[in-house]
């Protein structure tokens, strides 16, 4: 759904919501189970096709901001605000370009992609994510993508990588961690 008055996409009751990044066109079938009951997907861009739009819209309504290799005619903005259950959520494709304060804007979390490595960090109430890659794997690094499970007072995220035997249309679900976005009292979605 869209704010016409702000133009922010705005979503309330989302329990669950799946972050990921850099599939490169790459439409992996193995993370399907993941996507499944998401009520919310957020990408965070070199999304490589409009086919992966698509097939991950199957799932859940889904928000994608452009990367380096996305070319204009995927009509992606380069950065989206995005209300989820009340929050801000920042997307952009390099963190490196994040051009304001995340707490001084109000938000709460931060998704970027680009290095194909996953990272989760916090700083003065600031949860920044960047999910890794479910595209080709880059680097020996592993495919990695994060789910979370929203409640009123935090956001409980797991990162979870894909493991990929040598059938490459196959694969399992692993948890690689567990991290908690404490939201403020008082200041939690509804």
């Amino acid at each position: 759904m869209i704010c016409f008055i702000c133009g922010m996409h705005a979503f309330s009751d989302v329990k669950r919501m799946v972050v990921l990044s850099d599939t490169h066109g790459l439409i992996r079938t193995g993370v399907e189970p993941e996507l499944a009951g998401a009520d919310l997907i957020l990408h965070a861009g070199d999304v490589g096709s409009s086919g992966v739009l698509a097939w991950l819209g199957r799932f859940a309504p889904t928000i994608a901001v452009r990367g380096n290799v996305d070319e204009d005619r995927l009509g992606l903005p380069e950065t989206e605000i995005v209300s989820v259950n009340g929050e801000l959520v920042y997307l952009l494709h390099q963190l490196e370009r994040l051009d304001l304060n995340p707490r001084t804007a109000g938000l709460r979390l931060i998704v970027s992609g680009h290095s194909h490595k996953a990272s989760i960090t916090q700083s003065n109430g600031v949860c920044f994510c960047n999910p890794g890659s479910i595209g080709p794997r880059r680097f020996r690094l592993p495919i990695t993508l994060v789910s979370f499970t929203l409640g009123a007072g935090a956001w409980t995220g797991t990162l979870r990588e894909l493991i990929i035997p040598p059938a490459p249309d196959s694969g399992r679900v692993e948890i690689r961690a567990n991290f908690i976005v404490q939201l403020p009292r008082g200041e939690a979605g509804p």
